[in-house]
């Protein structure tokens, strides 16, 4: 008897059915915008009513291609763009013409050693083996910009590892840092999409001085962990001089407004050796149990 061969699908595939729309002779109906297909047509899908489209594409997206590429957790690195580079801290001394621009300047590369510790901790993190299912653990993750953003996508180049590159859309210009995997570099119209990318995959958070994007990613994951919309997991900040004079944590506290025990949430840190360790003994401490119950969750 010939063996049955069964059809793969019945329908065709989307782009074949795209290739073929835009063929034909053209007429006066096939002209007018209202014929494109709904998937191909940019002004359609750019209208304020498709706004709940583009959330659930702009979702969609990057979560396929991350699950594609067997990302199973990831490393957040949050930190200023404006922090420099060791070796170009000098040149931005050099380049202030002000009193003023050149304290910021001295200040901003005082802060230049977060950079190197940032390259360092993602080296460490990008070591990490794959699961037994072979996903890869602690993929190192940033916005994608430059400055410790780029540090960390650096450092898993370093040992010749890929990282996430979260970018977005800026009324200036903005483009992904050169040590981003190209296909891991994500583009984003809206922030509140971006940051949940951050945080679907994270396992651990280092947070590195910078400023209201930086307190804005932070403070929203404490709260999320706070109210037990999230579990809770190792956040690093990284320069307790830094913290302790922008934000006075122990104030909030004696004020009543965030309990005491929430300050547990937070492990401050200097280097990257002590970083990485804290987040191993977090996890050789915790087993997947604890992990999946959670903070805030009373079961």
């Amino acid at each position: 008897m010939k063996k049955q061969e069964i059809p793969e699908r019945v329908f065709p595939k989307a782009k074949d059915d795209a290739a073929a729309a835009i063929q034909g002779t053209p007429l006066p109906q096939t002209a007018d915008p209202a014929y494109r297909l709904a998937y191909q047509d940019s002004d359609f899908l750019l209208r304020d009513d498709l706004r709940p489209v583009r959330f659930q594409l702009e979702l969609m997206k990057p979560e396929l291609l991350l699950e594609e590429a067997g990302i199973g957790s990831s490393f957040v690195f949050y930190g200023s763009a404006r922090i420099p580079a060791p070796e170009n801290a000098d040149a931005l001394v050099a380049a202030a013409s002000t009193d003023t621009q050149r304290r910021i300047a001295e200040r901003l590369k005082a802060k230049s050693r977060y950079y190197q510790v940032a390259r360092e901790l993602a080296r460490l993190a990008s070591r990490t083996p794959p699961a037994e299912d072979g996903k890869r653990q602690f993929v190192v993750c940033s916005g994608g910009g430059p400055s410790i953003m780029e540090a960390a996508n650096r450092g898993a180049h370093d040992v010749d590892a890929e990282s996430i590159g979260l970018n977005i859309v800026l009324p200036f210009e903005q483009a992904p840092n050169d040590y981003v995997t190209p296909h891991l570099s994500f583009n984003f119209h809206y922030f509140a999409l971006r940051k949940m990318h951050f945080l679907l995959r994270a396992r651990a958070v280092a947070v590195f001085p910078g400023g209201f994007g930086t307190f804005d990613e932070m403070f929203e994951l404490l709260t999320l962990i706070q109210t037990g919309k999230m579990a809770v997991l190792p956040i690093l900040l990284y320069g307790r001089e830094f913290w302790d004079k922008v934000v006075d944590f122990e104030a909030l506290v004696d004020e009543g407004v965030v309990a005491p025990q929430d300050m547990d949430l937070i492990h401050f840190c200097e280097s990257a050796e002590e970083g990485w360790a804290y987040v191993q003994d977090y996890y050789a401490r915790y087993t997947d149990k604890v992990w999946r119950k959670g903070r805030g969750d009373k079961k």
